[in-house]
């Protein structure tokens, strides 16, 4: 009989907010001082126990005056007034005004006995018997009198108030030194799984083994949420330390996170540590990605378990579980920050479940933002920034067509849509001269994928190289040549001297993946020789050991070659330099940067423009193999 514990029927997002509301993760209140207290929420009443300003005080630099010396005074009949002393900012005075006299005073100085108003300087000249006062001036005039800012006895500030810069200057007026807040929620995070290493830990990767990305991005989430993250030791699929760690975790903290074990297989076995040790309220959610999400509570503590791959915990978190840490740390619901846009393509979806479907700006010509789908599988990493928000998809939804109104929901207030958007090839001259472009994003989707979104409309640029059948409707840029070849062990250990050796000796090679414009230019060198032999390609191609290798990185061949793993790689001269490995040059490929014909007047692109004319001479010399 199987052990596989299947998912219980999936519930609607609806009922996952619910759950959620219905566990308890507000902290005690705690005490924090002034300078620890920006970004808290005040958990009592404040009320003024003094008058803020404490004194009368002047709010110009002038003479202060009694009033009614002033009366009648104007530009062709001013009042002299005999001067009898200065008060200076934060100085007692050490004068009084009678009747006939001033004193000259400072801005913020301290109002002297018998004046009741200022007259500011620029109303005033001094002659030989004293100060004559060109304007008439009523009591109060240019005077803040005590308490006008705060009132000694009134409410200052009430509990739930956000402590941003302002609040923190009237507490520091109020002479306020420790500030009662709302406690943050702890939040205990726990990534479990036996492949998973921490960052700055050796690596296997033949092992299977990954960095642990999951612990670092959450608790990003939940300090950014107002929480107080808490990294526990990382568990393996052990059920007895998966156990120990979260009851440990539980015990200590308001709520605790888990990522990964939350599938429905027999290793995947903490859904059986909630069940036992606390109380498992929903297991599976109708929604992509993120279906197997778990809510329950272990002892006090309440408990979400997140899906493993990042994206799916990131969009979960940030779905579900970061309103209910603001709440409990006592901050507002964050604003929403959404914006609408058009949808650059098509996108089918039919699987039923609510999508939150992670989506990049672009915006057009006239500043209209496109929306596009970035979902490399919730496995990549790098749709994590990649992203700009996401589309909520109703369940019931077959398609978005090209040109439909979407609300993007974006991942923060402060997402803007890149300056730039290119795909296509990986180039390492292209890495640097896109140094010199503000907020560009580049996608290293390959040369043919690259000329295929370009088609679309979707990106500013597309970098191809390669040969190709298929052209585009673009303005061409400009560009490079690059050598490329075979990526050896230092000292060419196998003797390799061309492409026949690939075909005719016993090695081991990697191919680049499908869509690189390096692919390409190999596949033309393969159709040459298969012509030269009077066979077809794929004779050629199934005598090549690895041809069907593939490794989507530009320098993944050659590190592929340092590991041992293989014999050769099909790569750039420059890479081989770069990394200290031998190289067999097959050929020369020109690189070209293709503009959408739309946006040529986009300022990113016209930015770009500007860093070929000025800095590709100084990066092709840089790099081996490359000219421009």
């Amino acid at each position: 009989m199987s052990s596989r514990k299947q998912f219980r029927d999936l519930r609607p997002p609806s009922e996952a907010h619910e759950a959620i509301e219905s566990l308890d993760l507000t902290p005690e209140p705690e005490t924090v001082p002034l300078d620890e207290a920006r970004g808290r929420v005040l958990a009592d009443r404040i009320d003024a126990e003094l008058d803020v300003p404490g004194f009368d005080r002047a709010s110009v630099d002038g003479y202060a005056v009694r009033a009614r010396d002033t009366f009648g005074a104007d530009e062709a009949d001013p009042v002299v007034l005999e001067t009898v002393g200065t008060v200076h900012a934060g100085a007692e005075p050490d004068v009084a005004v009678a009747e006939g006299t001033c004193a000259e005073i400072s801005t913020g100085a301290v109002m002297p006995d018998g004046a009741d108003a200022v007259v500011m300087v620029e109303r005033t000249d001094e002659t030989g018997d004293g100060v004559a006062i060109r304007t008439s001036v009523a009591p109060g005039d240019a005077v803040m009198v005590a308490g006008t800012d705060v009132a000694a006895g009134s409410r200052a500030l009430g509990p739930g108030t956000p402590l941003t810069a302002r609040e923190i200057g009237l507490l520091s007026a109020l002479g306020v030194d420790a500030v009662p807040v709302r406690g943050k929620p702890t939040v205990g995070i726990v990534s479990t799984g036996d492949e998973l290493v921490r960052p700055g830990e050796a690596l296997n990767s033949a092992a299977g083994q990954i960095y642990d990305v999951n612990s670092y991005t959450i608790a990003a989430g939940v300090e950014e949420a107002g929480g107080e993250a808490v990294l526990y030791p990382h568990a393996g699929d052990d059920y007895d330390e998966m156990a120990r760690l979260l009851v440990e975790a539980a015990e200590e903290c308001d709520l605790v996170l888990s990522s990964g074990s939350t599938s429905a297989s027999a290793v995947d076995v903490i859904y059986r540590v909630i069940e036992e040790r606390g109380d498992l309220l929903l297991h599976g959610v109708s929604v992509k990605p993120g279906k197997p999400m778990l809510i329950g509570r272990l002892g006090d503590s309440a408990y979400v378990g997140l899906p493993g791959y990042p994206v799916s915990a990131l969009t979960i978190f940030r779905t579900f579980v970061a309103p209910a840490v603001r709440s409990a740390a006592g901050l507002p619901a964050s604003g929403t920050a959404t914006v609408d846009g058009q949808m650059a393509v098509q996108e089918r979806y039919s699987e039923g479940r609510t999508r939150l479907m992670p989506v990049g700006l672009v915006e057009d010509a006239a500043g209209d933002t496109l929306v596009y789908p970035v979902d490399k599988g919730s496995g990549a990493t790098t749709s994590l920034v990649e992203a700009d928000g996401v589309v909520e998809v109703d369940a019931d939804t077959e398609y978005l067509a090209a040109g439909e109104a979407v609300t993007v929901q974006l991942f923060s207030p402060d997402v803007r849509a890149p300056t730039l958007l290119g795909v296509g090839e990986d180039d390492p001259a292209l890495s640097r001269l896109l140094d010199g472009v503000e907020r560009p994003r580049y996608l290293d989707v390959g040369s043919r994928e690259g000329r295929r979104r370009l088609r679309d409309g979707v990106p500013d640029v597309a970098v191809v190289s390669g040969p190709t059948d298929r052209e585009v409707d673009a303005v061409d840029l400009g560009g490079w040549t690059r050598e490329w070849g075979l990526v050896v062990p230092a000292g060419n250990p196998e003797g390799i001297d061309g492409l026949a050796d690939l075909v005719d000796c016993d090695l081991r090679v990697v191919n680049r993946a499908r869509d690189s414009g390096l692919r390409a230019s190999f596949d033309a060198e393969l159709d040459a020789l298969a012509a030269e032999r009077g066979l077809d390609r794929r004779d050629l191609t199934d005598a090549v050991d690895g041809y069907d290798l593939t490794v989507k990185g530009i320098e993944s061949p050659a590190r592929k070659v340092l590991a041992g793993a293989v014999d050769a790689g099909i790569g750039l001269r420059a890479t081989a330099e770069r990394l200290d490995c031998g190289f067999v040059p097959l050929g020369v490929e020109s690189v070209r940067v293709l503009a959408n014909p739309d946006r040529t007047g986009k300022p990113g692109v016209a930015a770009l423009r500007a860093v070929l004319d000025a800095r590709l001479d100084d990066v092709t010399a840089s790099l081996a193999g490359v000219d421009s």
